[in-house]
């Protein structure tokens, strides 16, 4: 999830063969509960700014449908990593370092 195309590109050019992404800045352009439930992980930009609210995203998928799907959170300042983690994000990355071990999550969390 992020409001930057140049991130987004970097991104989806780095997945494996057989995977693909979503782009959005919102949970429901994902779509419902169950939408949600089958991606295997959230990829979160940090810095995004309107409409994405990435410690509102947090929330929602933590709090109020109560998800575990991890969520890998790029960029942001300290302050904002320090947050995210109390809102229960999982791990944190800095932007070049997103698309870089992006295989890696692919191979971790494949089923």
């Amino acid at each position: 999830m992020t409001d930057d195309a140049a991130s987004l590109g970097n991104l989806s050019s780095r997945l494996p063969e057989g995977w693909s992404m979503i782009g959005a800045v919102d949970l429901a352009q994902v779509g419902g509960f169950e939408d949600i439930l089958q991606h295997r992980f959230i990829l979160l930009d940090l810095d995004a700014r309107e409409p994405l609210d990435p410690l509102d995203t947090i929330r929602q998928v933590r709090g109020a449908m109560m998800l575990n799907i991890p969520i890998l959170c790029f960029g942001g300042t300290r302050e904002l990593r320090d947050e995210a983690r109390l809102a229960r994000a999982d791990r944190f990355f800095e932007r070049e370092e997103i698309t870089d071990r992006l295989a890696a999550f692919c191979e971790q969390f494949g089923w």
